[in-house]
């Protein structure tokens, strides 16, 4: 997606349980700072998919595991235009309408 996003802890933790308050709070900011630059890109409501990927509780040693947080937003260019993942991307490679570091640059102007 042209303005996913991640977070990514600095430390190694397996899931979300292993954050500190501190970590928590931390981490509840920066979803505020990325849905509100996110607002801020086409002037409205951004919508957006997330996703929290961390160890599976399967009773297994999974500490090499290192969770994130995923945000995939599916406006382009402006408020109307939406990405759809469709046949071929789906399936294979995923188009862009714009450069991943292009869309850094306009996210990081809105923070």
């Amino acid at each position: 997606w042209p303005f996913e996003t991640m977070i990514v802890p600095k430390v190694h933790q397996k899931d979300i349980l292993e954050m500190s308050e501190q970590e928590t709070i931390l981490f509840a900011e920066a979803i505020s700072v990325i849905t509100k630059a996110y607002d801020k890109l086409f002037n409205t409501s951004f919508p957006y998919s997330s996703g929290i990927h961390q160890a599976p509780t399967n009773g297994e040693d999974n500490n090499h595991w290192h969770w994130h947080m995923s945000f995939y937003p599916p406006l382009l260019r402006s408020a109307t235009v939406k990405k759809f993942m469709v046949g071929y991307e789906m399936f294979g490679s995923p188009q862009r309408d714009i450069t991943a570091e292009i869309a850094t640059q306009k996210l990081r102007e809105l923070i």
